[in-house]
């Protein structure tokens, strides 16, 4: 890794775990602590945008001297790293506008109505890694409020309509042709979506619990234009790759961790499949956010 603004690579380490740090704080502990109230007046007297105006405020929030000692961290990574959105891109959605999902419980599991707060960051994309070694979050924000519905499991959020769960999945639809596996239900979105393209046979949907597929098949799989493409079975996935996937399918989407952090171990583990049966074609959810997390090259790990 060269390089970079006159810093070494291992500045640029620690600035790319700095910038996930300080994101993982704010959104873990208090992700409506700026609003418009701050970022509006800042964008107008000062004549930036309202990301600007976001970061400089989020900047503030951690103490972090912007025109001073932390301006290079603040000017390469922590600026470019967040942008405002329209809902509009999500909410336009096919399945955001035309599946209504009621609240509902089955054991454990739960359908719930959430919102985003205006001003409230959110992940929106996978990780971008630049030429020069910068690992940046995807980070965006909406002006108004974004309501979503959520896939509870004894209280914590499980799959979303949050923007990133459906832009992530957006590469892995336009692949899906033929005979198409998914491993793990959610929602159901890209179950949807891959059952309305007509390249696509069928979608076979494996999840470990009956009470997911008993929710989605109550409430959401009736919904759907083009229901008989959906076939349902309740199996542990790797069961499943194991014994019943040679031969039957022509793509697959794998989707069984909550998030990039603990999506490690399990995709490596599901990669081994791709190995062995190269006759079908793979799509990993967070593929490229997972394959960062494994690159210690893009993180100040501290030596034993």
């Amino acid at each position: 890794m060269e390089p970079i603004y006159g810093v070494s690579p291992e500045t640029v380490r620690v600035f790319n775990t700095r910038l996930a740090q300080l994101y993982s704080l704010y959104m873990n502990l208090s992700p409506r602590a700026l609003d418009a109230e701050l970022i509006e007046p800042l964008a107008a007297d000062c004549g930036i945008s309202r990301a600007e105006a976001f970061a400089n405020c989020l900047a503030a929030y951690f103490d972090l001297d912007a025109a001073g000692e932390d301006r290079l961290f603040f000017r390469h990574w922590l600026l470019p790293s967040i942008e405002e959105q329209s809902p509009a891109l999500y909410t336009g959605d096919a399945y955001f506008k035309n599946i209504r999902i009621p609240a509902d419980v089955r054991g454990k599991w739960a359908f719930k109505e959430e919102f985003l707060a205006p001003f409230e960051p959110f992940v929106c994309r996978d990780f971008k890694v630049l030429p020069d070694g910068r690992m940046l979050p995807q980070i965006a924000f909406f002006t108004e409020k974004y309501p979503f519905t959520a896939v509870l499991e004894n209280g914590r959020e499980w799959m979303t309509l949050q923007p990133n769960e459906m832009v992530t999945t957006w590469p892995a639809i336009g692949k899906a042709r033929g005979r198409v596996l998914t491993f793990g239900m959610g929602l159901g979105y890209f179950t949807y979506h891959a059952a309305e393209k007509p390249e696509v046979e069928s979608v076979t949907v494996v999840d470990i619990s009956g009470e997911v597929l008993d929710l989605f098949r109550t409430h959401i799989l009736p919904q759907f234009p083009h229901k008989e493409k959906v076939k349902l079975i309740q199996k542990d996935a790797y069961a499943f790759a194991e014994n019943d996937m040679a031969g039957n399918f022509d793509f697959v989407f794998a989707d069984i961790w909550h998030d990039a952090g603990d999506g490690r171990e399990p995709y490596l583990k599901m990669k081994q499949y791709e190995r062995r049966f190269p006759d079908i074609e793979f799509d990993f959810w967070l593929e490229d956010t997972i394959k960062c997390y494994l690159n210690e090259d893009l993180w100040d790990i501290p030596k034993e």
